[in-house]
């Protein structure tokens, strides 16, 4: 059974930056698509980014697109997801995912951590 650990949340102003990590244990996580979903208070939980097993392919949700890159260390089990431009409506508690599908949905979600709370306020 794989553990995933995020971190490098934190507050950060409008138009700031984060990075935040995954760190999967247990299991190699390099034969399963990876992704990122968040939830905010009284909100669904949304799919923001997806990376297949290589890294070859990413996608991510169009509230992000443009400003949020993942990226995967298969040497490091380590998902990555550098947030750029963040805006108040990125507020939310971020999650790591795995899934037997590429791309992720919120359908088929297999493992999550605790996640990590990302706050944009100024």
């Amino acid at each position: 059974q794989v553990q995933l650990v995020e971190s490098g949340g934190g507050l950060v102003q409008p138009g700031g930056s984060l990075r935040l990590s995954c760190v999967a244990s247990g299991r190699s996580v390099s034969g399963y698509p990876m992704g990122w979903f968040r939830q905010a208070p009284g909100k669904d939980r949304e799919v923001i980014a997806a990376i297949s097993r290589t890294g070859g392919k990413t996608s991510y949700a169009d509230s992000v697109k443009g400003r949020f890159t993942i990226a995967r260390d298969n040497t490091k089990n380590t998902v990555y997801l550098q947030m750029n431009d963040l805006k108040p409506e990125d507020t939310a508690v971020y999650y790591c995912a795995t899934s037997d599908w590429y791309p992720l949905t919120a359908d088929s979600l297999d493992a999550w951590g605790q996640g990590t709370l990302v706050t944009v306020s100024s």
